[in-house]
């Protein structure tokens, strides 16, 4: 079992960290109280799963103050229980935060009426001492945008450096907006619309009469071998840059139905072919 503990101060993005983790298949929980951190893995290794081999949870300011001191003694018990640990902590320049917090508005989790913010960033950097001395891995994200987080998310995977490209293809629906951090994006709305079919309406693309509607009209295959003859052309050229991870992103109107089902035939397709190839739907939590 590898479990990837993501800490740091607030703005240095812990969460969008985790939420990276998950699209490359963890199992992630965030904010969960330490006292629980053993017994949910405990229970993971008594019930073996393939969702359980890989677990990323979230731990900052926002725990018990006495929970964060004991961290070193959960750790310790962890890994005396054979469990693969890797702490990585998120830190950032008091001024980037402190821009960071002006321009999102968001309210520091220790900040209040008589805390402002600048002695909030002090007393969390003093709360989290214990986690941050015990990191695996520091690191500082003041000069980091979103891609380059998930870069050096992704370097520090295992299987990292194997020359092998992780694909996402990733449905959505435009009436929810675009998809953060999407590499390729395709507009399948040009296809026939199953929500206009009452019996199809309640199902969703990965539903066997929604596809067989879909694939009843020869724009859908048309569509779909196009954009899978242009990812099989360029994707490699991906690899060739060192690239570690692509998200493909298909959206329709309402991300139920023409989107899922081409991103289950995209990934049906690529399989095999890259080092992994993950399927997720945004619009069914899936």
């Amino acid at each position: 079992m590898r479990l990837v503990i993501v800490s740091g101060l607030s703005g240095t993005g812990k969460t969008v960290a985790l939420k990276l983790y998950e699209d490359l298949g963890y199992y992630c929980i965030d904010n969960i109280p330490l006292d629980l951190v053993q017994p949910l893995i405990a229970h993971a290794v008594s019930h073996p799963e393939p969702r359980y081999s890989e677990f990323a949870i979230g731990v900052d300011a926002r725990a018990n103050p006495a929970e964060i001191k004991s961290f070193p003694e959960v750790l310790k018990a962890l890994r005396a229980q054979g469990v693969h640990v890797h702490v990585l902590f998120l830190t950032a320049d008091d001024q980037v935060i402190l821009r960071r917090y002006n321009e999102t508005r968001r309210k520091h989790p220790l900040s209040g009426p008589e805390v402002s913010l600048v002695e909030a960033i002090r007393l969390e950097r003093k709360l989290l001492e214990p986690i941050a001395a015990l990191a695996d891995d520091l690191l500082n994200t003041s000069a980091m945008n979103l891609h380059d987080l998930r870069s050096a998310i992704h370097a520090r995977q295992p299987e990292a450096g194997s020359g092998r490209l992780a694909v996402l293809f990733l449905s959505f629906g435009y009436k929810n907006s675009l998809p953060d951090g999407a590499d390729f994006v395709f507009d399948v709305r040009n296809l026939p619309n199953p929500h206009w079919v009452p019996e199809l309406r309640p199902l969703n693309g990965r539903d066997e009469a929604v596809a067989k509607y879909l694939e009843s009209h020869s724009e859908t295959g048309a569509l779909l071998d196009d954009i899978r003859s242009f990812l099989a052309h360029w994707l490699p050229a991906f690899q060739q840059q060192d690239r570690s991870y692509v998200t493909v992103a298909i959206g329709c109107t309402g991300g139920q139905h023409r989107s899922v089902y081409m991103v289950e035939q995209l990934a049906a397709s690529f399989q095999g072919r890259f080092g992994q190839v993950i399927a997720k739907h945004r619009e069914l939590g899936l």
